[in-house]
């Protein structure tokens, strides 16, 4: 039995929600309600109630999830005595990351590579907005926590979560009584993006993709998100950012509009293809336990503000 397919069930079981839990999986529905039938079918056994409206486990559903949990905490803790074991590995990681790196589940991600691999290094690396790929471009950072789309054809990543977008615009703007904007309200307004030559990061935070092929009038750029902050809140331009500036970086001054139909941040794990650090490697896995372990963070970060 396929151990992805029992961390699938684990989440469904606690979302009840297909259309919840398929996003967080990286699946599409129907493919998750497949992966579901395949897996009672094996049992020989409802796992589920379904009905239109609602989705409830079973009895056998509940005490099928409890030894699941057991069975997959036990697994991944074999998996990285194993791996850390076996390759014995040592010397220096360089880790990079944009301000705020992901965010409530960076903690537990170096906590977790630390705890499992003991004998390596890690070396904390923070990046402007001048290179959103965190080092991974020139080669000083061997894995990266960033924020995709990037402009690198050889990048292997594991994601962790998608984050919905804001906008960030002065109080007297003529927007920020809204409770929600769209693209359409603001692609016409000054927008602040990261002074980089990476031309896909730029079309993403400028909405170039909702602008039916139209280039941006007025675009301020700037190489810190306290810059960008700062022209903002002086009513110089808008901001297209993510939901956690509004906790990490609030500024007297700025207000945050919830961007409805703009695909979210993916925040992820990222590493140059080929990568020679078996460390860099090592970071991403342990990364997907933590992002499969803290349920709870996720499902936060990926809640839409309010």
């Amino acid at each position: 039995m396929a151990t992805q397919k029992l961390r699938n069930f684990v989440v469904v079981a606690e979302e009840l929600n297909l259309s919840r839990a398929a996003p967080r999986l990286f699946v599409t529905q129907q493919a998750l309600s497949k992966q579901l039938r395949d897996l009672e079918e094996s049992l020989g056994v409802r796992l589920f109630d379904r009905s239109t409206r609602s989705m409830a486990l079973t009895s056998a559903g509940e005490a099928f999830l409890a030894s699941v949990r057991e069975t997959l905490a036990a697994l991944d803790a074999g998996v990285a005595a194993a791996r850390s074991a076996g390759r014995k590995m040592s010397g220096t990681v360089r880790l990079g990351f944009l301000m705020g790196g992901a965010l409530e589940l960076t903690t537990p991600i170096l906590a977790a590579f630390s705890a499992q691999c003991p004998d390596i290094r890690l070396e904390l690396r923070e990046t402007g907005l001048d290179d959103p790929s965190a080092g991974l471009a020139d080669g000083s950072s061997d894995v990266a926590i960033v924020r995709l789309p990037l402009d690198l054809p050889d990048l292997d990543w594991v994601p962790l979560f998608v984050e919905p977008l804001v906008v960030a615009l002065p109080p007297h703007h003529r927007l920020a009584d809204r409770t929600g904007l769209t693209a359409e309200d603001v692609i016409d307004e000054p927008l602040v993006v990261g002074r980089t030559t990476d031309t896909v990061w730029r079309r993403y935070w400028t909405l170039d993709d909702q602008r039916g092929g139209h280039p941006p009038d007025d675009i301020r750029e700037t190489t810190t998100p306290t810059e960008e902050l700062q022209l903002v809140a002086a009513g110089l331009a808008c901001s297209i950012t993510v939901a956690g500036a509004q906790r990490h970086t609030p500024l007297a001054g700025v207000r945050y509009i919830p961007l409805t139909g703009v695909p979210g941040s993916t925040v992820a794990v990222a590493w140059r293809r080929g990568s020679r650090s078996p460390g860099a490697k090592q970071f991403a896995a342990v990364a997907r336990q933590v992002r499969d372990r803290e349920t709870e963070i996720v499902r936060a970060l990926e809640t839409p503000p309010a």
